[in-house]
């Protein structure tokens, strides 16, 4: 089930945890909030305008029925500009090619958890910032930064022309990720489910890291694997 088309180019967003932190973060403006009537006096919601909605209601806005009781009218996801996010310290995360929306919008709430400086996604072959993505995020993706890109291999070029280090995530990646330094403005690159970093991205890094794998399933999760990586940036780096 997806969502109507709005004519007006609004987008929704579903959820308790998305919609509280859309109305928190304050990047997007929020034009109506529909909740079923038990829902309609939640403190955090105050000075919004609420309108009460049954649950078929909802859910055929929303256009899931895991919506929790409550969505939000709001204007499309405001993208960053890539050389913001290169400008700001902290991790960023380039995922070339992830397609599964709800592993795009696991590994935002994993990096807006480290303090990434923001996710870099491809324009092609991305879900982008979707109402999806939004859910799997717990409402994370809107403090983070999150930039589209046309070419993830101009874009490392790029960072690694202005110093900063790239490392590439692999099954088969030369170095155990625990014997590298990490520095904490890593540019840190995840492929897609399933194939891995294509051959021009795997060139373009200045390592290529594996999670050593101890059980008879060959690789992580895209969000699990993310979750390991950036971590290691938190311990190793003083």
């Amino acid at each position: 089930m997806t969502p109507p088309g709005r004519p007006d180019g609004r987008e929704v967003v579903y959820g308790r945890n998305p919609v509280r932190e859309l109305i928190a973060a304050g990047a997007r403006p929020v034009h109506e909030v529909s909740v079923l009537a038990q829902l309609q006096d939640e403190p955090w919601l105050e000075g919004q305008r609420v309108v009460v909605r049954t649950r078929d209601q909802i859910g055929h806005r929303a256009g899931s029925s895991d919506h929790q009781g409550i969505i939000a009218v709001t204007d499309p996801y405001p993208y960053a500009d890539p050389a913001t996010v290169l400008e700001r310290p902290g991790p960023v995360v380039c995922l070339d090619g992830a397609q599964d929306p709800r592993n795009l919008g696991a590994v935002a709430r994993v990096a807006e958890g480290v303090g990434a400086a923001g996710i870099v996604i491809p324009r092609r072959g991305s879900p982008g910032v979707t109402a999806t993505v939004a859910k799997a995020s717990a409402g994370a993706v809107e403090h983070l930064a999150i930039a589209r890109i046309g070419s993830m291999v101009s874009f490392l070029h790029d960072a690694a022309g202005g110093g900063r280090t790239v490392v590439g995530a692999h099954p088969e990646g030369a170095v155990d990720f625990r014997e590298i330094d990490w520095p904490r403005d890593v540019i840190l690159v995840m492929g897609a489910e399933g194939e891995g970093l294509r051959p021009r991205v795997r060139e373009s890094c200045t390592h290529l890291v594996r999670i050593p794998m101890a059980g008879r399933v060959a690789s992580l999760n895209i969000s699990v694997a993310a979750a390991i990586l950036l971590y290691e940036t938190l311990r190793t780096v003083k």
